[in-house]
């Protein structure tokens, strides 16, 4: 595979090491953080970079999150077949009573950015713009509910040969919503084709007088595809009209809301070096016709990206 210069040219925040990240990803998975998180904080560093004059203009159109080091919060005691979350304390109340405990799924880890920009004029240095989002980051920003502890390096690549050096040893997610779609075109139902890839097969086998027992998952189709397979949460699907809610928490009282549920596919951790740059970048898109808010993986209009952005 041939590596050439990028397309478009692409923001890398380096080796984010993130504290007690959200790993409760959708109502029913727990583990890496939604997909929602990731873009909705780039999307909250760019609308803290508009406020800079000189880049009121910057698009952060597309995204890509590249894995390090993941740490889930549980525990699973010896002999145990379940792990359990690792809680927190929260202060006692007033009267020294303990309060309701709500259990919080968080996990520590270390993730890499590569974020597709637009609308930097020539007038404006490289170095101004590192510097703020450093800024940002170090000071006004959380990512998936966690707090930043440290950034590795913020570089502005355009090399895609640079750029994976840079993201090794690190492994990037992939949408695989293929996999649901051929197993329910099979005729399965859409839970048991997200289940089927993720559930745990523990067999057990006779040798002599011991009794040896095996564990697997599901493998893909392909041998030459290999990959980690995870359940990701990508977006919301609208349950009701929109309108408008008494006491509805938004700064701005005449946008919309409407009632949502979350949208749950497949998604695949690969080495970086085994994919193309263009085909880890995640964005925005809505379809109105089936109230779907979703984060998809593909090569879409980049215009049409940049007007998501824009609200």
């Amino acid at each position: 595979m041939a590596l050439a210069n990028l397309v478009n040219p692409t923001l890398l925040l380096s080796k984010i090491r993130i504290h007690n990240a959200n790993a409760l990803s959708s109502p029913f998975t727990i583990g890496f953080p939604a997909m929602t998180a990731w873009l909705g904080a780039v999307h909250a560093l760019q609308r803290k970079l508009n406020q800079v004059p000189q880049l009121k203009h910057l698009r952060l159109n597309r995204t890509a999150i590249v894995s390090h080091t993941f740490d889930l919060q549980t525990h699973k005691a010896y002999g145990d077949f379940v792990h359990s979350i690792i809680g927190t304390t929260n202060p006692l109340d007033k009267d020294g009573s303990r309060p309701a405990f709500i259990e919080e799924a968080r996990c520590h880890l270390t993730v890499s950015l590569v974020i597709e920009y637009s609308g930097i004029g020539p007038a404006v240095a490289e170095d101004f713009l590192l510097a703020h989002t450093e800024h940002i980051l170090n000071s006004q920003l959380k990512m998936a509910s966690g707090d930043i502890l440290a950034v590795g390096s913020l570089s502005l690549e355009a090399n895609e040969a640079t750029l994976k050096r840079k993201l090794m040893p690190g492994y990037v997610l992939l949408e695989r919503r293929d996999l649901m779609q051929q197993a329910m075109d099979n005729g399965q139902d859409a839970i048991d084709a997200l289940l089927d890839y993720l559930v745990i097969h523990h067999q057990c086998q006779q040798v002599d007088d011991k009794v040896q027992w095996h564990s697997a998952r599901k493998t893909l189709n392909n041998a030459g595809d290999k990959g980690w397979i995870i359940p990701i949460a990508t977006g919301f699907h609208g349950i009701s009209a929109c309108g408008y809610a008494k006491n509805q928490r938004h700064p701005d009282p005449d946008i919309p809301h409407r009632f949502a549920e979350s949208v749950l596919t497949l998604g695949q951790f690969t080495l970086i070096y085994k994919t193309a740059i263009n085909n880890i970048f995640w964005h925005y898109h809505y379809y109105p016709e089936k109230a779907l808010y979703l984060c998809e993986q593909d090569h879409g209009d980049t215009a049409e990206q940049e007007t998501i952005f824009d609200f």
